[in-house]
């Protein structure tokens, strides 16, 4: 499906680009002649990522927090002055952590939101200005999560990511005669580095609950970008795409305390 020029001529800024789902969607993307942009937080992840991206094709790196609007626009600068475009942005900075709702603090809520919801959207209002609206093309990918009965043990990520979602559907559709598309992909538990926050007993059993009795991978997830942001989705807009081995539909993720 994918030849080796499929993303020839492209430009792809992948934001949390430094590790887990992130590090492999930009892997595929360069693999396939990409020109790439990756931004995390941490310089360190940052700078092993690049070693691991090394010869694949020309990728650049840049630490931001995507909370911080005039950080983004930095890297808009940067983007515009190396690459003069950018045609693909793929949202996949986030993070969460598990927590009943009455233990979560204002704090502890701010920074999921703004991480999730607000940084998805300061990045995605700053790409399209600068770049797909004036070029009249673009493609935006939102990485969600698996939050299609709620996120009980994490309200905080459910409702952000929920908000990105809908998000997605307004601006597909505000942005369809532009020639910007906009879809999301809601990972289930994937089998990344992502999985390293949380304490080994929540996880225990945890493929007891999925339909295929496996986690998921980072290829896999990986492979679902690349698909949406090609051609071949060229009629698909709006749409939030479930990759979870079928977790949604039965089962029990997290076990709720009782």
């Amino acid at each position: 499906m994918f030849t080796s020029d499929l993303f020839a001529g492209k430009t792809v800024l992948v934001t949390g680009g430094g590790s887990g789902i992130g590090l492999e969607i930009t892997r595929q993307f360069l693999v396939h002649g990409a020109e790439a942009y990756i931004a995390s937080r941490k310089a360190e992840r940052l700078e092993q990522a690049m070693r691991q991206l090394q010869g694949l094709g020309t990728v650049h790196s840049h630490q931001l927090d995507i909370r911080e609007p005039e950080r983004i626009e930095g890297l808009v600068e940067i983007i515009a002055e190396k690459s003069g475009k950018l045609d693909i942005l793929i949202n996949n900075a986030g993070g969460q952590f598990p927590s009943l709702a009455e233990e979560i603090s204002p704090n502890g809520w701010q920074a999921v939101v703004n991480t999730n919801l607000n940084g998805t959207w300061y990045a995605t209002q700053s790409m399209a200005n600068r770049f797909f609206l004036p070029q009249q093309q673009g493609t935006v990918i939102n990485i969600v999560l698996n939050n299609f009965r709620g996120c009980p043990g994490m309200a905080h990520s459910g409702a952000a990511r929920a908000g990105v979602s809908n998000l997605t559907k307004s601006l597909a559709v505000e942005w369809a005669q532009k020639g910007i598309r906009l879809n999301c992909i809601a990972p289930g538990i994937t089998k990344s580095s992502g999985l390293e926050q949380y304490p080994p007993e929540l996880l225990t059993g945890i493929t007891d609950s999925i339909p295929m009795q496996r986690l998921g991978t980072t290829e896999e997830v990986a492979a679902l970008t690349l698909f949406l942001a090609s051609p071949l989705a060229a009629y698909i807009t709006g749409e939030t795409i479930y990759i979870d081995g079928g977790a949604r539909l039965w089962g029990d993720i997290w076990q709720y305390p009782t």
